[in-house]
């Protein structure tokens, strides 16, 4: 079994430097994915309730055998769940779904500054962690202004910012403004949905040179950032191959030439998309 390195979060909880995604999968198809991943190493899973399977994700942590308090769960709150009160009863649905006594990781999926809700949501997530619901709370998709309001209107910084993250958009600023905050970066769509950038020559390269797929050249790239890829797939021979990155090390030409291309934004802009 891969052993795993990990982060340690602002508030002290221990995040593993890669994990499981599991969008857009069915409830069925997460349940065996989850199980089969955690089988081979995984202690990291992420999860939504906008994903619509956070009971797959719950019945493949039990399935696996992996005691409970090995994995880290993350889900996320949705836009239409924005608010204080909101916010309590979507994360009550979210652990029912889940059948967990806590979750490990809670956050924001999105800001949507036009509702502007996201301060009042993240005053109840406070008291979710201060309750021992859920050990750590963090956003998704927030730029650095949206964190500096929550930490000027409530004193507390998020433990992780999960955000489109991948050789085509390295956010060098906000992964800047992260490290200066204390703030681990997550990446998602770690692979660029795979818009030509595993067929790239560079990073095919790359991977000749270290006899590995482009796939776990892209993936060392991420955790080398100092970020977490989450990358997703049903496939266990490809989980073992996500996972299985551990064993070798860009130099500094190779991060550069994996890095060295047009950046552009694949998903949606934080200041305009809304996920209800």
């Amino acid at each position: 079994m891969v052993s795993i390195p990990t982060h340690t979060l602002n508030d002290g909880m221990k995040l593993p430097a890669i994990g499981l995604g599991t969008y857009p999968m069915s409830d069925t198809e997460a349940e065996r994915s989850v199980s089969e991943a955690l089988g081979l190493g995984y202690r990291l899973v992420d999860t939504a309730t906008n994903y619509s399977n956070e009971s797959g994700v719950g019945f493949g942590i039990t399935r696996s055998g992996v005691p409970r308090e090995e994995v880290v769960v993350t889900t996320k709150l949705p836009g239409r769940h924005h608010g204080y009160e909101e916010t309590l009863a979507s994360f009550e649905d979210s652990r029912r779904r889940l059948g967990l006594e806590y979750v490990d990781l809670y956050l924001i999926h999105w800001p949507l500054p036009r509702i502007d809700r996201y301060v009042d949501s993240w005053r109840a997530m406070i008291k979710l962690r201060e309750d021992g619901l859920v050990r750590s709370i963090g956003v998704s998709n927030f730029t650095a202004e949206h964190i500096e309001r929550l930490e000027k209107e409530t004193g507390v910084l998020p433990s992780v910012n999960q955000i489109e993250l991948h050789p085509f958009f390295p956010q060098d600023e906000l992964r800047a403004f992260h490290t200066a905050r204390g703030i681990l970066t997550e990446s998602w769509t770690p692979l660029g949905r795979s818009k030509g950038l595993l067929d790239d020559p560079a990073v095919i390269a790359v991977a000749e040179a270290f006899g590995v797929t482009p796939g776990q050249v892209v993936l060392r790239w991420h955790t080398q950032l100092g970020t977490v890829p989450i990358p997703k797939s049903s496939n266990p021979e490809r989980q073992r191959a996500n996972l299985d990155i551990f064993g070798f090390e860009l130099g500094p030409a190779q991060l550069d030439a994996i890095s060295d291309r047009v950046h552009r934004r694949l998903g949606g802009d934080p200041e305009m998309h809304e996920e209800f």
